[in-house]
């Protein structure tokens, strides 16, 4: 009996023993945004060496990238005390998404106290709101909510169905309105849900929505990659690690088939189909294919959006000439006439000069543009508030 009694509190100690450890990760809080908009970071690691956090809250270091480099988050120590557990509190933030992650003796991981979650391209890190001005459109609000949508279009150009996202503004489903169109492109190493995960779009519309800051509007994001019939781990090819950058995402293929894109919209869904009620804008790859599928189709839209965008055509293995007469078709978009050309770099950006002479070529052409420039680089801080800062110029009639 009591060889029983012994084996049973071994098991029932082991048993507690590994209940504490899955639940390890929730006895201490992290991050904690304070009061004074400081921000606690904790991680419960009694045998490590050294803790550090990393994200873009902190001041940026300059990293190598297959972009050239460009900036990073820096790297902060925190402090452990008796019970094992790491600390360090930031100063004071501006209000924010930010993302972060820990580095534990060297290795990368997660924050075990923090479910919530992003990827962008092959990494997955942490985020927090520090809420307040303009990070308030990032945060679910309590404000009518619009509908995020997964479908499959027939690709017929590319011979394949692909998986799309689609924003359908708050009251679609009970009107019989019409709505316009804003078709959202994402970047390099992105793909169909970048822009909803990373980009807050469906957050910032509802809010500018709401706010009578925007008009309500259908926003299609696409997936920019012609080779994936859907993100990583959402489509047929099952799940890998996602690239930088695909095989033939800017050799004129993805804007070639564009119209198979803009005919499912307008045959599944209550748009107001043409020009005068189309947008097309995207960050970085997305913002070259805006701008060439807006001149290779050169009377399709009325709003176009170049959110750090890359410029320069690349050859062109498409068949159809997407890149052919860059400067002609630019001629004959500018004579067509359009309601917006917007164009949008930070300072410290790798495709700041390459924007500084482009807009040199649009001054010589006397096509018109509205420019702004931000503060910081290549970084979805500034994609979200370009965003945030061109869907209330949208469909004003």
């Amino acid at each position: 009996m009591k060889k029983y009694i012994v084996v049973a509190l071994l098991c029932l100690t082991g048993l507690m023993q590994a209940q504490e450890a899955l639940f390890s990760g929730q006895q201490v809080s992290s991050p904690q945004v304070n009061d004074d908009k400081t921000v606690t970071f904790r991680l419960s690691a009694p045998q490590a060496d050294t803790v550090q956090v990393t994200g873009d809250f902190l001041p940026s270091v300059k990293v190598d990238t297959p972009m050239g480099k460009v900036d990073g988050p820096g790297k902060a120590l925190l402090t452990k005390n008796e019970e094992g557990v790491w600390s360090f509190t930031t100063a004071v933030l501006a209000p924010e998404l930010y993302s972060y992650a820990f580095i534990v003796d060297g290795f990368k991981t997660t924050d075990p106290a923090n479910p919530f979650l992003i990827r962008d391209v092959a990494s997955v890190t942490n985020i927090f709101i520090v809420p307040g001005e303009q990070a308030d459109l990032y945060r679910v609000q309590d404000v009518p909510h619009g509908t995020v949508a997964s479908r499959w279009y027939d690709a017929k150009t590319l011979g394949f169905d692909r998986k799309i996202s689609i924003y359908t503004p708050p009251g679609y489903e009970s009107s019989t309105a019409e709505y316009p169109v804003l078709y959202l492109l994402h970047g390099a190493g992105g793909d169909e849900e970048a822009w909803l995960s990373l980009g807050r779009t469906a957050q910032i519309m509802d809010n500018l929505i709401a706010q009578g800051k925007a008009e309500p509007m259908i926003v299609v994001m696409p997936n920019g990659n012609v080779g994936q019939d859907a993100a990583p781990g959402a489509g047929s090819d099952g799940y890998y690690t996602p690239q930088f950058m695909t095989p033939e995402t800017m050799n004129g293929k993805y804007e070639a088939q564009f119209k198979d894109i803009i005919s499912f919209v307008e045959s599944n869904y209550r748009v107001k189909a043409d020009k005068a009620h189309r947008a097309i804008a995207g960050l970085s790859m997305g913002g070259y294919h805006s701008l060439h599928i807006s001149r290779y189709y050169p009377n399709t839209f009325d709003y176009v959006g170049l959110f750090s965008a890359a410029i320069m055509a690349r050859e062109d293995k498409s068949g159809a000439g997407v890149y052919d007469n860059f400067e002609e078709t630019l001629e004959t978009q500018k004579d067509n006439g359009y309601q917006l050309y917007w164009i949008a770099i930070g300072k410290t950006d790798f495709l700041y000069e390459a924007n500084q002479e482009y807009r040199a070529m649009l001054d010589k052409m006397d096509m018109p543009y509205e420019y702004t420039e931000s503060e910081g680089g290549h970084i979805w801080r500034n994609w979200r508030v370009y965003l945030s800062e061109f869907v209330p110029l949208l469909f004003k009639d």
